[in-house]
């Protein structure tokens, strides 16, 4: 065999890890996406108070960062399978608990939002180091393609099943069933696990020395702060888009039916951008799904109707694969560049996490004070009109990263 066939089949990806992971990924998809969003309606329908609900994704979004940090001591330690394992537990853990709250849910915003905030941590630390771990440069925009369509047809399928199952049972068990049956998929994901390759991770946690790596690394500073700003847009718009549909509608199933299209949208997305997109235009690409994103929240914003919501869905549901493809591969291509990623992508992985949450955090704080002094109606357009553009800001971070990145390999 020739030192080209044999270099070339070394690089190649483990092709039943990357399944695997991607099997995982689509039951987590499938799960979160029948559940999650009438999560927020569950909690919302019984105190009807924005700040709950706020509160809520707050501690979501303190707990995931702070589990993202210790699943990473964690992985250095010990095979990293058990640490996808021991989130998608927690994730389990918190149907469970849902279930046992019932109707008293919503007077325990804290602690819901922290069990989710945990079992998000471990599973997306895993999640994304075996992604760096399972593809190469080459393969990126195809693994996050794949990726983004099985969460696109979660999407589809998830939310217009759970609405249909709320509207013709009675509301507390329809919740209830939804949410078992997500339980039961992330049981399945734990047994998949089990058949993943094991890695371990070896050597220190050298944390601050990548914190610091920012300073003298400019793309890797440039990404980080596009990701602070695509986590504002996220952290708002994540619990105030479902309650305003629900609102508009009255119907779990409308939301489910708005869910259907916009995932729809996202679905056919997703594979043409993978199929189409060359490397050489991923910052074209995140320009044109951030100005889109932030066209419809206009749309969104000065609705009129059901209608309008749903040529909403339509536009995000394009737009956000041509942001988040050719955004995310950017990222891994930037930590594969910088400098010691093969010991330190852990670290890497956990602060490029940390620079999300701030975004997260900081547009829920925002909302959480402002709509404590002004009235609701009148300051979630305005909150939405200015931090909705948070995608599109990101660009101009983007577009400061050095674009001979795209040809990078993982760096020593």
């Amino acid at each position: 065999m020739s030192e080209t066939v044999k270099r070339t089949k070394k690089t190649m990806p483990n092709s039943k890890d990357l399944k695997l992971l991607l099997t995982i990924g689509g039951l987590y998809a499938i799960a979160t996406f029948l559940s999650n969003t009438f999560v927020n309606i569950f909690l919302w329908k019984q105190s009807g108070d924005y700040i709950d609900i706020a509160i809520y994704n707050l501690f979501v979004y303190i707990l995931q960062p702070i589990s993202f940090v210790v699943a990473g001591k964690f992985a250095k330690k010990v095979d990293r399978t058990i640490i996808i394992r021991t989130g998608v537990i927690f994730l389990s853990i918190f149907y469970v608990t849902v279930l046992l709250a019932g109707d008293n849910a919503s007077r325990f915003p804290y602690l819901l939002g922290a069990i989710l905030g945990i079992g998000y941590g471990f599973y997306w630390l895993a999640f994304n180091v075996l992604t760096f771990e399972v593809t190469e440069p080459e393969t990126r925009d195809f693994f996050n393609g794949i990726l983004g369509t099985l969460q696109s047809l979660g999407g589809m399928i998830g939310p217009i099943s759970a609405g249909y199952i709320i509207t013709r049972l009675d509301n507390f068990q329809g919740y209830s069933l939804i949410f078992f049956i997500s339980f039961f998929l992330f049981l399945i994901a734990v047994v998949c696990s089990f058949f993943l390759k094991k890695r371990k991770a070896t050597g220190k946690f050298f944390f601050k020395q990548v914190a610091l790596e920012r300073k003298s690394n400019r793309n890797w500073r440039n990404i980080l702060y596009a990701h602070i700003f695509q986590g504002l847009r996220e952290g708002l718009f994540i619990f105030v888009v479902a309650i305003w549909v629900y609102i508009a509608t009255n119907s779990e199933f409308a939301l489910g039916g708005f869910n259907l299209t916009l995932s729809l949208c996202s679905f056919i997305s997703y594979y043409l951008v993978t199929k189409i997109l060359k490397v050489e235009y991923r910052k074209h690409a995140i320009l044109l799904g951030g100005f889109l994103l932030y066209v419809a929240v206009g749309l969104f914003v000065f609705q009129t109707g059901y209608g309008m919501l749903l040529v909403y869905g339509i536009i995000v549901g394009i737009a956000y694969p041509l942001y988040n493809v050719p955004f995310i591969s950017l990222t891994y291509d930037i930590i594969g560049k910088a400098r010691g990623a093969k010991d330190l992508r852990i670290e890497y992985i956990i602060i490029r996490e940390l620079f999300v949450n701030v975004g997260r955090v900081s547009a829920i704080l925002i909302f959480i004070v402002s709509v404590s002094f002004v009235e609701p109606k009148i300051m979630i357009p305005i909150l939405l009109l200015s931090i909705g553009g948070g995608n599109l800001f990101a660009y101009y971070f983007v577009h400061k990263t050095d674009s001979s990145i795209y040809r990078g390999v993982n760096g020593t």
